[in-house]
């Protein structure tokens, strides 16, 4: 996508997103396998990282020690970031909650100022990251914003999530959702759910993640980035590149597309999910719905991290120019 249009309409065509899914699923074996013999990155040196890495961005098949119990190798995975995944989730809950938000209303600055900046853990690290240049433009969104929109914003999700789960959300045929239409997320790409240069598609979609992991899925940077490799960096007949990148043609910059919307994210997300499930019958691994999510997460964490050297590359010159973060 080129920076600043609007994603192509041709991305939400049920062509194009068959497409996209089954080259993610053609993809997905070989991420999988190594997902699974590298215990999601966690039990290899740096140097064989590398190797890895510069493995799948090629032909050749990286050699690595066999695993002996693939099923007992996933367990640990899944143990391990659900355990991850619950270290901070209290805060999130405790913002989150219907009560405190309404209590809140009466004094919107002191949310901003110590809620949201002192306990929110995916502002505070943000706004406590002075080493990272390219976030001065976050902190700077983050001291002009207006506490009463934040509050509504904040409210606006959490009232979201609770009438979505009460609505719509079905344990049994969740899994089964086949379209944008029957998912349902379409409102939460829309300005009533965003607090433009503070709480965009990545925090937003974090702060309903950790409370409602079975039911929406965390569009973090790594997973947009993930799902270009996933995609085999392909365009399916868009003429502005990947759909999972932002391109300034201008400054020519490229980074992950920190506006890719949040339905159709959530859409491959679920599709990557069916994978990993099928996967896990096959090992004999179970996964519980309650953090559907959380494995998505995890496995896309990887992807991404597989990748960290050419990334990096891209994003040189992003830091430069110190875009905001979103």
């Amino acid at each position: 996508m080129y920076y600043p249009n609007d994603i192509e309409e041709v991305c939400y065509e049920p062509d194009h997103m068959k497409q996209v899914s089954e080259e993610i699923k053609k993809q997905f074996d070989r991420y999988f396998k190594l997902y699974l013999e590298t215990e999601a990155a966690s039990k290899i040196t740096a140097e064989k990282l590398i190797g890895i890495a510069e493995a799948v961005g090629s032909t050749q098949t990286p050699k690595i020690k066999k695993v002996t119990d693939q099923g007992e190798m996933y367990k640990s995975i899944v143990k391990e970031a659900i355990n991850n995944f619950e270290k901070d989730r209290d805060s999130y809950l405790e913002i989150m909650d219907d009560e405190a938000l309404e209590e809140h209303e009466e004094d919107p600055p002191n949310f901003k100022s110590t809620v949201l900046k002192n306990t929110c853990p995916i502002i505070r690290v943000t706004l406590q990251n002075k080493r990272a240049k390219e976030l001065d433009k976050y902190r700077a969104e983050f001291r002009r914003s207006d506490p009463n929109k934040l509050l509504s914003v904040v409210t606006n999700l959490s009232n979201f999530a609770t009438e979505y789960i009460e609505n719509n959300y079905d344990k049994e045929t969740y899994e089964d959702i086949q379209s944008l239409d029957e998912l349902g997320f379409s409102p939460l790409d829309t300005s009533e759910y965003t607090a433009f240069g503070v709480i965009g598609g990545g925090i937003k979609s974090h702060l309903v993640y950790k409370t409602n992991p079975a039911v929406f899925p965390n569009r973090s940077r790594d997973a947009i980035w993930a799902l270009w490799y996933l995609t085999g960096k392909k365009t399916f007949d868009c003429h502005e590149d990947s759909e999972f990148l932002m391109i300034d043609t201008e400054k020519n910059i490229t980074q992950q597309n920190f506006f890719y919307p949040y339905e159709l994210f959530s859409f491959y997300a679920l599709q990557t999910y069916r994978m990993m499930k099928e996967e896990a019958g096959n090992l004999d691994v179970y996964l519980n719905p309650d953090y559907r999510y959380v494995f998505v997460e995890s496995f896309l964490s990887f992807v991404a991290h597989m990748h960290n050297e050419e990334i990096n590359f891209l994003k040189s010159k992003f830091r430069e120019d110190g875009y905001g973060f979103h």
